[in-house]
């Protein structure tokens, strides 16, 4: 870890956690590189014992507000999602899929967890991917 970051974990409190694609690199912008991400995300959620209150899957970037796993660490979790995620998707050889490491911001009141949820769905809006939030299949608003 890089000097002077410092992770809270193990706190119980809930996690806005950001992670880019290699740099900046659109490797999720097919609805099918999307899909794979939210199969995975499935599967790592069941794995783990994750509480998943939203998430939003960007063409280069994905954000997530979680709970801490019930098995195992966030760091660990998230390691595994990375990885199968890059194991599936279609990527140049020889070229990471993801950026190391993820941004993490512990939540830590009701004000920021909807600030959190807010931030995250409506990305894809802000972006000029959709018009509204539940028109962009690849996040929790609808759900």
């Amino acid at each position: 870890m890089p000097h002077g970051l410092y992770r809270f974990q193990q706190s119980g409190d809930l996690h806005f956690i950001t992670f880019s694609c290699y740099r900046q690199a659109p490797l999720l912008a097919t609805p099918q590189a999307r899909n794979i991400f939210e199969q995975t995300l499935e599967q790592v959620r069941h794995w783990y014992g994750l509480f998943i209150l939203g998430y939003v899957v960007m063409p280069e970037h994905v954000h997530l507000l979680l709970t801490e796993p019930e098995r195992s660490s966030l760091a660990v979790a998230l390691q595994m999602l990375k990885q199968n995620v890059a194991q599936k998707v279609s990527h140049p050889p020889d070229t990471p899929f993801w950026q190391p490491r993820y941004h993490d911001f512990n939540v830590r009141s009701a004000e920021k967890r909807v600030e959190k949820l807010k931030y995250l769905h409506r990305n894809p809006v802000n972006r000029g991917l959709v018009g509204n939030p539940e028109d962009w299949e690849w996040s929790s608003f609808r759900h």
